[in-house]
């Protein structure tokens, strides 16, 4: 599978007309909801302290949600946004939440889908509304029947869909198979909105995948090659600090660099690219 790479001129071009794009507007009445869904008391406070570096706000703006959308967020992870997305949407929209299931086969996965089952559990009045459906790489990653989300969603996770082969080279395939997924499941004028570890504009992702990055010009083909169309490209989540050839997990906050650690600190967290794609309306 071949990595194709457009030029930083392109790009330019390219994210100067997805900027042209008229961006979602937001109500007030939308804008409050969404605030007191940031501001809540369910949060947890090590996740509102990361705030500043992830600008859940702003980002969910951009990605123009409302609070009647059926919304899918592919591996939540620890649960991060779904703090403030459950609340957003409990009322009118549906939160669905694709997430390794208990029986899947990494220890890892399984334990993470342990832990997530229990804080969704614990607060019911919360999450109760909450569904959660397997998607689990790279065996099942349906996200659902066709043509019925809004908006799908991802959070720092498209890196993990870049893997080595036996032989050792990258491979594409299981991003494109999450992409055309995407695709599928959403409505035609549906949203897919990415945020996602960036790295420098001349690393090929066959190496930085391997460091939690991804070229910000790779993805954007690589989502056009799905069917999507880029609508707009946010630097709401850009971090200038960073230089983009280091492995994320240096920096905050998982904070593992070998050496140095006040230097990786200094940064902050890593630099990400935020984008909306759009599937076209047919």
């Amino acid at each position: 599978m071949k990595f194709h790479l457009v030029s930083s001129t392109s790009l330019v071009l390219l994210l100067c007309t997805a900027a042209a794009v008229a961006q979602p507007s937001t109500s007030p009445e939308i804008q409050r909801e969404l605030e007191a869904a940031i501001n809540g008391p369910q949060r947890s406070p090590a996740n509102v302290l990361r705030d500043k570096y992830r600008h859940p706000e702003k980002t969910l703006e951009f990605f123009g949600i409302r609070p009647d959308m059926q919304v899918i967020e592919v591996l939540p992870g620890g649960g991060w946004y779904t703090e403030m997305l459950a609340p957003f949407l409990h009322e009118h929209g549906k939160l669905i939440e694709a997430t390794s299931p208990r029986s899947s086969q990494s220890p890892f996965a399984r334990e993470m889908a342990i832990r997530y089952a229990e804080k969704l559990a614990a607060k019911p009045a919360v999450y109760g509304h909450v569904t959660r459906e397997p998607f689990e790489l790279p065996a099942y990653m349906p996200l659902g029947a066709p043509d019925s989300a809004d908006m799908v969603l991802t959070f720092r996770n498209m890196h993990d869909l870049i893997f080595a082969n036996v032989h050792g080279a990258a491979t594409d395939a299981l991003l494109q198979r999450f992409l055309r997924s995407a695709y599928q499941v959403l409505k035609p004028g549906g949203v897919l909105g990415i945020v996602a570890h960036r790295a420098a504009a001349d690393m090929p992702a066959v190496k930085s995948f391997k460091l939690g990055r991804l070229p910000q010009a790779f993805l954007v083909h690589e989502a056009e090659q799905a069917g999507f169309r880029l609508a707009a490209a946010s630097e709401v989540n850009a971090n200038p600090k960073d230089p983009r050839t280091m492995p994320v997990w240096y920096l905050p906050p998982s904070n593992r660099a070998p050496n140095d650690r006040a230097k990786y600190e200094a940064i902050g967290e890593a630099d990400n690219m935020t984008l909306r794609f759009v599937k076209p309306a047919q």
